[in-house]
């Protein structure tokens, strides 16, 4: 089957097109910045958001597993980071 909307920009907005395993790093960014966060396995998660400074980190307690965040971000910290089974999407 074709792709109908192959010619059509993505946005933010959009839904995603691709997907990666995290594996939460203090060292390594994400080979593709996120546009959203799934968490599988619910805790904390540390993130370096795209826009803030390098090296700034945002700690979210209590994330809940099962869900979609909407958080671009560049990096997914080990440190702070106790949420696991996580997934970025693009």
């Amino acid at each position: 089957m074709s792709d109908k909307f192959r010619t059509h920009a993505a946005g933010l907005t959009s839904p995603a097109s691709g997907g990666m395993a995290v594996v939460p790093s203090d060292a390594d960014e994400l080979a593709t910045w996120s546009r959203a966060l799934y968490v599988g396995v619910g805790g904390s998660l540390a993130v370096e958001l795209a826009e803030a400074p390098e090296g700034e980190v945002l700690v979210l307690q209590n994330v809940q597993a099962g869900m979609i965040y909407p958080l671009r971000a560049r990096k997914v910290r080990a440190t702070g980071t106790s949420a696991a089974a996580l997934v970025a999407f693009w």
